[in-house]
C-alpha cells in the first residue's frame, strides 16, 4: 500500500473515531434571530488564563459571554477567541467551548495558533510534511487541505531505532493506525523513508521533547531524509512562540516557545548553519490583522441580518470603531494589541499569567481588571 493510500485510510479511521460532530455554521447563520442594531465594536478573548483554566471556566466567563447574546440566544456583539493554543480543529474546539461555557460558538469564531497554516496549503498541499504536537496535529492539517501529512508519532515509527530512549519510556501511548492494522508493510516503510520531508509544522505543544528534538534534528539537518547526508534545511513553522502560559497548575507552564528554544539550541550546536523558522501566534501583527478582518466580517454579517429585517441602507459602510483584546499575558496579548495600534484597546486580567496589583511595567495595558466578567462589564458600559 502506498503512502497516499495509507494517509487516506488513516484519515478515514480517525474520522470514524471522532466523538464530536463538526459544526459548519457560518457567520451569516450565527445571528439569524438578532433583533437589535449590532454594536460598533468587537472583542477578542484569549482562552487559557482568561476564559478557562484547564477545562474549568474562570472569572465569571460563562456569565460574561451570555451578555453578548440576546434573549433568544442569538449573537448580538461580534466576538472571537484569539488563542495561541491548539491541537484540534477549530470545529472541534468551538464545540468544546460551547459545552463548557453554555453558549453557541461557531468555528468561525475560533482563531488558534495554527489557524494561519491554512494559508500555506498551496505551497505544500501534495508534499510530505510532518505535524508535531499534542491532540490531533495531522488531522488538523488534513482538514486544512494538506494531502500528504504524517504526525511525528507516525513518522518516527517508520525509522527503527531513531529514538534510542524508546525502550525506557514506560508510559502508555496510543498505537498508530498502521500499527494496529495491515498498513505497516515493507513497501509503505520504504515509501515513507525515501520521501523527502519538505516542511515541518509545530501545530501544538510537543508531548515528547526528547524524541521530537532528536527526530526534528534528523529531518532538518539532512534535507528531510533522516539518516542520510547533511542537506538543505526543510522549512519549519511554529504555531506560536509563547515561553509560558497559564494552565490548571497554579504556576505558569512552559509553552511552545520553550520547546523552540530547546530545539534551536541543540540544532545550532550540531549543525554549521543556524536554525531557520517562522513563528506565528500572538503577538505577531499578522494575527491581529487577521483577527480584525474576522471581527469585521462577523459584524458585517450581523449588520446584514439587521438590514434584511429593518430595510436599513448602506450596509457595506458598517465598521468597528474599537476592537478589544482581553488577555492575561502582557508580553503576548497586551504587547500584540499595542503593536497593532488603532483601533485595538487592550485589557489585562489578573486570572492567569499576570497577577500584579498595578499595570505591567513593560507591556502596559489600556485597562487592568480582576476578571473577564469585569472586562466585559466595562466594555458594555463604555459602549452603551
Amino acid at each position: 500500500m502506498g503512502l497516499r493510500r495509507f494517509l487516506v485510510k488513516a484519515s478515514e479511521i480517525r474520522n470514524r473515531k471522532r466523538l464530536w460532530p463538526i459544526s459548519t455554521r457560518s457567520f451569516s447563520n450565527i445571528s439569524s434571530q438578532i433583533q437589535s442594531t449590532p454594536a460598533s465594536f468587537g472583542i477578542a478573548f484569549d482562552i487559557d488564563g482568561v476564559i478557562l483554566r484547564g477545562e474549568t471556566p474562570i472569572g465569571g466567563s460563562p456569565q460574561a459571554l451570555k451578555r453578548l447574546y440576546n434573549n433568544s440566544g442569538a449573537l448580538k456583539i461580534p466576538y472571537i477567541f484569539l488563542t495561541n493554543g491548539g491541537g484540534f480543529s477549530e470545529s472541534k474546539r468551538a464545540l468544546e467551548l460551547s459545552k463548557l461555557l453554555g453558549v453557541h460558538i461557531s468555528p468561525s469564531q475560533v482563531v488558534q495558533g495554527h489557524s494561519p497554516f491554512k494559508q500555506l496549503v498551496d505551497r505544500f498541499e501534495n508534499e510530505l510534511v510532518v505535524a508535531v504536537g499534542k491532540g490531533e496535529p495531522a488531522t488538523v492539517m488534513s482538514e486544512y487541505g494538506y494531502k500528504n501529512v504524517l504526525s511525528i508519532d507516525d513518522y518516527a515509527s517508520f525509522f527503527e531505532n531513531i529514538d534510542p530512549l524508546l525502550p525506557y519510556k514506560k508510559w502508555n501511548t496510543k498505537q498508530t493506525d498502521y500499527q494496529n492494522s495491515n498498513f505497516k508493510d515493507t513497501a509503505l516503510k520504504n515509501d515513507v523513508c525515501s520521501q523527502r520531508v519538505q516542511a515541518v509544522f509545530i501545530v501544538s505543544d510537543s508531548v515528547d521533547w526528547s524524541r521530537d528534538i532528536q527526530v526534528l534534528c534528523d529531518i532538518l539537518r539532512t534535507g528531510g531524509l533522516p539518516g542520510r547526508e547533511i542537506g538543505h534545511q526543510p522549512e519549519l513553522f511554529f504555531a506560536s512562540d509563547d515561553l509560558t502560559y497559564q494552565a490548571a497548575f497554579p504556576a505558569e507552564r512552559l509553552g511552545m516557545g520553550a520547546f523552540r528554544i530547546a530545539l534551536e539550541s541543540v540544532f545550532n550546536k550540531i549543525h554549521p548553519k543556524a536554525l531557520k523558522y517562522t513563528a506565528y501566534g500572538k503577538p505577531n501583527p499578522f494575527v491581529f490583522n487577521t483577527a480584525e478582518v474576522l471581527l469585521r466580517q462577523l459584524a458585517q454579517s450581523l449588520h446584514h441580518n439587521v438590514h434584511n429585517a429593518t430595510n436599513h441602507a448602506n450596509v457595506g459602510n458598517h465598521h468597528l470603531k474599537t476592537l478589544y483584546m482581553i488577555g492575561d499575558n502582557p508580553s503576548v496579548d497586551i504587547h500584540g494589541a499595542r503593536q497593532a495600534g488603532h483601533p485595538w484597546f487592550s485589557i489585562l486580567t489578573r486570572t492567569g499569567v499576570f497577577r500584579g496589583r498595578e499595570n505591567h511595567p513593560k507591556f502596559q495595558a489600556d485597562l487592568v481588571v480582576d476578571t473577564v466578567e469585569e472586562a466585559v462589564d466595562y466594555i458594555l458600559r463604555k459602549e452603551s
